[in-house]
């Protein structure tokens, strides 16, 4: 088994414990913070956001791998959110049986249908990935989802590699506290966002975030606000209920909230069915905005594209060829990166891929058309959902996947109040993309940094805002 932590201060327990000390300070130094959990409201309680004692050993190819293909998976996105017809087919048996799936593309159909009020669009994704392991020995890169809407710790990755530099140089590993990379998604994020603002031409017009109640992990929004306000873009913060409350169309259709132009909706929130507390008026607000004249990030439609069914159809023998037909090695690239995705539409290959995942559960993870993690069915977990849906439409709210199997690596952990220990690890990368489009030029396409996140392997699913996942570093080897 791989190890992340230097084997003369593995024996050494005092120093371990030491080294843990001063990084729990360095984090706090450096701003990576969370608010606390039992007092989310609070902005006088804070405290680190869980990470690693030490950076996570990545292969460089397999990074190098990731990061270049991030700017052709914007591409795909942008493709695909502006085929109508192709996410009609796509999502056909999923909004059948998935409510909130099916809300939002009744969102989608009705912006079709009138015509999109803004043809500036503006994409911030992460891709994530884990290497898969093979008996051999050897390992590839492998795509566990994109996310296309709140894609989040660009603002925190952006800080943890100065944690880990000052930790190895403490434990006399100066060559490789050399090597950990500068990465600062925060910034490409912001230019994103900023070159939407700029395009949509008004100076007094405002970036508006649109935010959860009791927000522990503010302060990863609070470094793109930051980025955006050096460059003199105003922003503010709202939820659903302030939109519903305070915000209005004009004949224009341009989007005011509290009395202020909003240039740029950022959706950080609105990405899972607990996000609309209102039966009616949180969905008629996002309904609003998607039809104001304000540039959305995401609009609708890219934030379908995000759905697992999507990526199950993507994979698909022909379909990147559609989106892609003069770019074989486009393709390719792309197509390197897909585990094995199976449909559960109704059918002999739905019910074949039933078949496959009760023969094998262990092979396999099933996932339903959710974002934000711990939402996934494993094992004797899966077969029980699988028992109770395999026979009706309900099946098609999920998709299967083969199951990635990464090399674990020891490493501590750091959380709060979190006793200190070495762990058995499995870590998942993501990168961010980011794109803006207005009318059919693409002004910007870039791959703006990576984030990487590290969980005991006891945990079969959960990020970091679910507080399975913890933030890391690669070292690459």
């Amino acid at each position: 088994m791989a190890n992340a932590i230097p084997e003369k201060i593995r024996m050494n327990t005092t120093l371990l414990e030491n080294l843990a000390e001063v990084a729990k300070d360095a984090a706090l130094l450096k701003g990576v913070l969370m608010r606390i959990q039992e007092t989310p409201n609070s902005s006088e309680l804070v405290t680190y956001a869980p990470f690693t004692l030490f950076p996570t050993p990545v292969p460089e190819a397999a990074f190098s791998q990731a990061l270049a293909v991030q700017t052709h998976f914007n591409t795909l996105v942008d493709k695909i959110s502006q085929d109508a017809e192709f996410l009609q087919d796509a999502l056909a048996s999923t909004i059948e049986v998935d409510d909130f799936t099916a809300r939002l593309f009744k969102i989608h159909q009705q912006i079709v249908k009138e015509g999109t009020s803004q043809s500036v669009v503006c994409g911030l994704n992460r891709s994530d990935y884990m290497l898969d392991q093979a008996e051999d020995g050897s390992s590839s890169l492998k795509q566990i989802e994109i996310n296309t809407i709140a894609a989040s710790f660009g603002g925190l990755s952006s800080h943890t590699p100065d944690v880990h530099r000052h930790i190895l140089q403490l434990a006399g590993q100066l060559e490789q506290s050399e090597r950990i990379l500068d990465n600062n998604p925060a910034a490409g994020l912001a230019r994103a966002v900023a070159k939407a603002w700029e395009l949509y031409g008004s100076e007094k017009a405002v970036v508006m975030f649109l935010v959860e109640e009791g927000q522990r992990n503010i302060f990863d929004h609070r470094y793109v606000e930051k980025e955006l306000w050096n460059r003199n873009i105003a922003t503010m913060r709202r939820r659903f209920d302030d939109v519903s409350k305070t915000g209005s169309m004009d004949r224009d259709k341009r989007l005011f909230v509290d009395g202020q132009e909003v240039a740029v909706v950022y959706f950080r929130n609105g990405y899972m069915p607990q996000n609309y507390n209102s039966e009616k008026q949180d969905w008629d607000a996002r309904l609003m905005m998607e039809r104001s004249l304000a540039v959305k990030c995401p609009d609708i439609s890219t934030h379908l594209v995000g759905t697992k069914k999507v990526q199950q159809v993507l994979a698909t023998p022909g379909v990147l060829e559609k989106f892609f037909p003069h770019q074989p090695q486009v393709v390719d690239q792309i197509r390197a990166t897909f585990a094995g995705l199976y449909t559960l539409d109704m059918g002999p290959e739905g019910d074949q891929t039933v078949a496959m995942a009760l023969a094998a559960p262990d092979r396999f993870v099933l996932k339903p058309q959710r974002e934000g993690g711990g939402n996934n069915f494993y094992g004797s977990e899966m077969c029980e959902v699988l028992q109770e849906v395999k026979d009706g439409t309900e099946r098609t709210a999920y998709i299967l996947m083969d199951k990635i199997h990464p090399a674990p690596v020891q490493n501590v952990l750091l959380r709060r109040d979190a006793p200190l220990q070495i762990s058995t690890c499995l870590s998942e990368l993501g990168v961010f993309g980011t794109y803006v489009r207005k009318g059919e030029d693409m002004v910007l396409n870039e791959c703006v940094g990576h984030l990487l996140r590290t969980k005991s392997s006891e945990h079969s699913d959960g990020g970091v805002a679910s507080g399975v996942a913890v933030l890391d570093n690669p070292l690459l080897f």
